[in-house]
């Protein structure tokens, strides 16, 4: 559990779409209130969904090779064939069209807080979060590790966004220029970041759960 959750996460936190718009709503006007926002919605969300999966559960991971284990890995075997199928779907598009920033990132230079706090819910990478909430289902609550490793998770997930809005907090004019050149990077390799994200995570869901399946 701990190394899909270490993979999940890191998937999560590259995801290029949330990180683009954290950076232009840092970029915006009263751009760290905004990025706190962003941060603390997006933490908040992640706390949530694992809550509820933990609590549908009860703490207790299925028994292997019982029908609630079965349906679990079959629930990952299909959030990895739908990612996979997603990053091909990108992979196809490459290069049909030169690199653009999309059009919804000219308006969040002139959102409310309260509006980026939604942003965050709203660009979260579902089919990854989906993808370890399906992975949370076996962790035994009864043990205190079990606490750490889905903090440590929610930490790594959010690590791009926590690690920019210190830097902005701290640094904040040369936060300006080196995040407008990630900003410029992420728009030329949006769609290539997104491909290797999906088709990575999505083979090793299906690869290691049809191998416990077997």
């Amino acid at each position: 559990m701990v190394l899909d959750l270490l993979l999940i996460g890191l998937a999560i936190t590259l995801e290029p779409i949330p990180v683009t718009a954290f950076i232009l709503l840092l970029s915006a006007d009263r751009g760290l209130r905004k990025g706190l926002a962003f941060v603390l919605a997006w933490l908040a969300c992640l706390v949530l969904v694992l809550a509820l999966t933990v609590t549908a559960t009860g703490g207790n991971p299925p028994k292997a090779q019982s029908t609630p284990s079965t349906a679990v890995l079959a629930v990952k075997i299909a959030l990895g064939v739908g990612l996979i199928a997603y990053g091909e779907h990108r992979r196809r598009r490459l290069g049909r069209r030169p690199p653009r920033e999309p059009a919804w990132a000219a308006r969040l230079d002139h959102v409310s807080v309260w509006t980026a706090a939604g942003i965050a819910v709203l660009v979260q990478p579902w089919g990854l979060v989906a993808a370890g909430c399906a992975t949370v289902v076996n962790a035994d609550m009864s043990h205190v590790t079990s606490y750490l490793v889905l903090m440590g998770f929610c930490l790594l997930a959010s690590a791009s966004l926590l690690a920019m809005q210190l830097y902005a907090t701290f640094r904040p004019r040369t936060a300006q220029q080196s995040l407008a050149r990630l900003r410029t990077w992420m728009n030329s390799h949006q769609d290539q970041a997104i491909v290797v994200i999906c088709l990575l995570v999505g083979l090793w869901l299906v690869g290691k759960s049809i191998s416990q399946l077997v």
